[in-house]
């Protein structure tokens, strides 16, 4: 009160700096399911603060670089980590590339801004890998992990619409100005939905709920699917199409051979085909629209739709990057700064700009690949096998019913968006984050429990 009546609002916080303080050291729990519920409700610094020259997410950035610092000191103290986790081939896989982007950190043609990029990265796995991880070896917390973050989602998707119907409800030029601040772009929004619909169809379909679940899942799953729709994101739409046809073929257990099979002839059909393709995405003069229909059409038109033509100079950029450093890259989080110069003109769109200062690659794979060389981008495309790999173990072996619908459900929501990172990266930020990293640590955490019944199992 003092502070505020002497206009110092920052130091009235104060109070509120040394309860989190208190709850880190004391209660680190309910800290983390705090941050974790406020995650959609997060908003850029710039909001309030338009003239700064760094930008953060409030109020969850400030609280997960506090939990960083108590994390590392209770390292200190206790003398480690949980050895089991630190072996799991999750961790490790992570691990090495949060080793590879250090060193390539050093290397970095912009230090500071990879030194900045590392700590981000570093206090996102932090809370909500490895501390997630050591929740979650109690069952229920899993399950209070998805609904703390789902029920708070869920009340800024229907914010979100109303704002959508406001601006015009089938306008999909207003997809963007209606997520914002809660979200930097509607490509962004549409990966999250679909990230979470198919763990949300999972508790509506098979879960030990009671009616009431049954009716939140059902609402919930509701309201996530308008935000998809309306989200006019077509690699969202798309990569939830793709987790259906896997969930398929998991129900109907289907070998892998056969998918490989599959996999293989119709990768042989696009090459033999692939000039016939490519004539008839030329002549698809079909840009986004309002209507559904053609904003779909719109997802092979690489002559007119800008959106399309400036991935293409993005991906395009990011590759010649590479090829100047393949092996260090040119710095974690420095792409944005760094691509103009590799820019062609015959590849330049309407959107794109001669001091390259429109955004990152649209790529979680390419992205790296340019930014910290080829063990870079091959630590992603790790990442993602090993994921889908312990889900399916995962999957295979769990006894527990919700659990096991929980490990498909996850790797579905893993698919959507390691699909959707083809097309956008989205790692950077907190929403992305606590989903992605989350669905992991959950999947981690079974397969160890798995491995621990195992071996105590006469």
């Amino acid at each position: 009160m003092y502070y505020v009546i002497k206009d110092k609002y920052e130091l009235a916080l104060l109070p509120v700096g040394l309860a989190v303080i208190f709850l880190a050291i004391y209660r680190m729990d309910w800290l983390f399911w705090g941050i974790l519920f406020c995650i959609p409700f997060s908003v850029p610094l710039k909001e309030f603060a338009p003239g700064l020259d760094f930008n953060l997410l409030l109020p969850t950035e400030p609280l997960l670089a506090g939990i960083l610092v108590i994390f590392i000191i209770r390292l200190a103290l206790d003398g480690g980590y949980d050895r089991r986790v630190l072996n799991h081939p999750i961790t490790q896989v992570i691990l090495f590339q949060m080793a590879w982007m250090l060193v390539t950190t050093f290397t970095s043609s912009m230090p500071l801004i990879s030194v900045k990029f590392f700590i981000s990265r570093l206090w996102y796995l932090v809370v909500f890998y490895f501390l997630a991880i050591q929740f979650f070896k109690n069952p229920r917390n899993i399950r209070r992990f998805i609904w703390v973050y789902m029920i708070p989602l869920s009340l800024i998707v229907m914010v979100i619409s109303f704002r959508h119907v406001s601006l015009g409800l089938f306008d999909q030029k207003a997809s963007n100005a209606a997520v914002d601040p809660f979200f930097n772009d509607h490509t962004l929004y549409g990966a999250i939905m679909a990230l979470f619909i198919p763990v949300a169809a999972g508790y509506l379909i098979r879960s030990p709920l009671r009616l009431w679940g049954k009716i939140g899942s059902f609402v919930v799953l509701v309201i996530l699917l308008a935000g998809l729709l309306f989200s006019y994101s077509r690699a969202a739409w798309i990569s939830l199409v793709v987790a259906i046809l896997v969930f398929v073929t998991v129900i109907l257990r289907i070998r892998a051979r056969i998918i490989f099979l599959g996999l293989g002839i119709l990768v042989i059909a696009l090459m033999m085909a692939g000039k016939n393709i490519l004539m008839k995405m030329e002549k698809n003069n079909q840009d986004s629209s309002n209507n559904l229909a053609e904003h779909v059409q719109s997802i092979s038109n690489i002559s007119t739709d800008a959106s399309n033509l400036e991935r293409l100079n993005r991906w395009s950029c990011a590759l010649r990057m590479w090829v100047k450093k393949p092996l260090f890259g040119w710095g974690p989080g420095t792409y944005m700064f760094q691509y103009a110069p590799f820019q062609k003109e015959s590849q330049k769109t309407i959107i794109s700009t001669n001091y390259g200062d429109a955004g990152n690659a649209h790529s979680e794979y390419l992205g790296p690949l340019s930014e910290m060389g080829l063990p870079g981008g091959l630590a992603m495309l790790a990442i993602v096998v090993v994921s889908f790999i312990t889900a399916m173990r995962v999957y295979k072996n769990e006894t527990i019913p919700e659990m096991k619908m929980l490990s498909l459900v996850l790797l579905l929501g893993l698919v959507t968006y390691f699909l959707h990172g083809v097309m956008n990266d989205f790692l950077d930020t907190d929403k992305a984050s606590a989903g992605v990293w989350g669905f992991m640590a959950v999947l981690v955490a079974l397969d160890l429990k798995r491995s621990e019944t195992k071996k105590t199992t006469p």
